[in-house]
């Protein structure tokens, strides 16, 4: 299984520090808001990166954090009048149902900023005896970047060029750095913020310094994978690399894998272009699981374009699976032999060449769009070997297999099993009833009486099937 790796700039084997075991940190959202499809990739791309190494085996220590002290989460609470917790915690909550809506599994451990602070303030007092931070007069704590000499060797930036003119690093109060490339470990408070005691100041950590001390606490000094959106290469993992190297003393994480970013129709998604969406925004067109389908259906670090056509394709290759599989139950359920007959065991040895194909894909870099092109071979072929003449064996050879698949690529490809309240059950039996002693007007009656409750009946040759609206 290959990895490319940011650091290196090439695909290399995944070897983990501890054999058959990954830690794996995923940097979470910022809680201010309803999460948005931007920060919907990297959740879906890495919860099928880690799906992929448990389906080989691994045992996934998977850590991703949600930031819930933040300058916008601050702004928020002030506007609103209320704690800043009250708007973290609501937008967790959230972010959870998004993420159960999307089949996003939660993560071995969801760790929260504020309750990290004490690592925080021991890992900052550590870079200060080791001479890699200093405390400004007003309490301010910066870390010397010039300090950690391998600054810069995972966005491949030269400081000086950093210097010459690149502003991501600068923040208010640059007249107290050794360097204009030195940035904040932790600052003061200010009015009406959250704060909390250090040796410094009254204040609050920086942002960097949260995820170095997560990190560290629940998957140890050395990780194997870190992960995030592009977007994060710099400053953000960068200076983790700088604090977590410094203060510990060891290399930091072994590879780093970061996702494109995703453009609305051809354009950056900003709320001033007006093409800003939110997961629940696209959840009320579309099924959540089309929005899965969609993210992988282009490699991970391939720039990726949302569209109603490209949701819309997304959605009628989904069904395509799921077609297939209802047919494959049904053949299940009907058929007349249990166990494989014939040429049947060979076919079943034929399909899975569709598994190593997946297999194949998904060991290249996690390469889901060819893996989802490997399921769409092993759909076709059941389409067209399996039939009514099928046993009962094959069938769910068959099934069994493109579950499996799918559910490495977190797609649920069964419908699930809808249960009506008992008057509605009574009213589907009153309207059999009706149609066999031949009062079509109350059956009609019934139906229409149902069809007010979103229910939809279909009078089939197998009996009556229903559905909502």
């Amino acid at each position: 299984m290959k990895i490319y790796n940011t650091l290196s700039g090439r695909k290399e084997e995944l070897e983990t520090i501890e054999p058959g075991k990954v830690r794996m940190y995923v940097c979470g959202p910022t809680v201010y808001n309803l999460i948005h499809i931007g920060n919907a990739r990297p959740m879906i791309v890495f919860d099928t990166a880690r799906r992929y190494m448990e389906y080989k085996g691994y045992e996934v220590n998977y850590v991703s954090n949600f930031t819930d002290v933040d300058d916008k989460i601050i702004k928020k609470a002030l506007e609103e009048g209320v704690e800043a917790s009250v708007i973290s915690q609501r937008y967790i909550e959230e972010c959870k149902k998004d993420m159960e809506a999307m089949n996003v599994r939660p993560a071995t451990t969801h760790p929260l900023a504020t309750q990290e602070i004490d690592g925080m303030l021991e890992m900052i007092r550590t870079l200060i005896d080791k001479g890699h931070a200093y405390a400004a007069a007003d309490g301010t704590v910066y870390f010397r970047t010039r300090s950690f000499p391998g600054y810069g060797k995972l966005s491949h930036k030269n400081l000086d060029d950093l210097r010459g003119g690149n502003r991501a690093l600068l923040v208010s109060g640059e007249d107290q750095k050794e360097d204009p490339l030195d940035f904040v470990l932790w600052k003061p408070k200010k009015e009406g913020e959250p704060y909390w005691e250090s040796d410094w100041c009254q204040g609050r950590p920086g942002w960097h310094i949260e995820c170095s001390v997560m990190s560290r606490k629940y998957l140890g000094d050395e990780i194997d994978i870190h992960a995030g959106g592009e977007d994060l290469i710099f400053p953000h993992h960068e200076n983790e690399i700088a604090q977590s190297e410094a203060a510990n003393g060891k290399p930091f994480s072994r590879y780093w894998m970061h996702n494109a970013f995703l453009n609305i129709e051809n354009r950056k998604m900003s709320k001033s272009a007006g093409n800003f969406f939110t997961v629940r925004d696209i959840s009320e067109k579309y099924d959540l699981q089309t929005l899965r389908f969609f993210m992988l259906s282009a490699h991970y670090r391939s720039p990726l374009n949302f569209s109603a056509e490209l949701m819309e394709a997304a959605e009628n290759g989904r069904s395509r699976i799921l077609t297939c599989v209802e047919n494959l139950k049904y053949l299940a359920k009907e058929a007349g032999e249990e166990t494989l007959k014939g040429e049947e065991e060979e076919l079943l040895r034929e399909a899975d060449r569709f598994r190593l194909k997946f297999e194949e894909a998904m060991d290249d870099d996690i390469n889901t769009a060819d893996a989802i092109a490997a399921v769409f071979e092993l759909v076709k072929f059941a389409n067209t070997k399996a039939d009514a003449s099928s046993s009962k064996a094959f069938a769910d050879g068959l099934l069994g297999l493109i579950r499996r698949l799918t559910d490495v690529l977190g797609l649920i490809v069964d419908k699930q099993e809808e249960i009506l309240d008992a008057d509605i059950e009574a009213l589907i039996e009153e309207r059999q009833a009706a149609r066999k002693e031949r009062n079509f007007a109350r059956a009609d009656e019934i139906r229409a009486q149902l069809a007010e409750r979103g229910i939809v009946l279909e009078d089939t040759r197998e009996g009556v099937k229903w559905k909502r609206v």
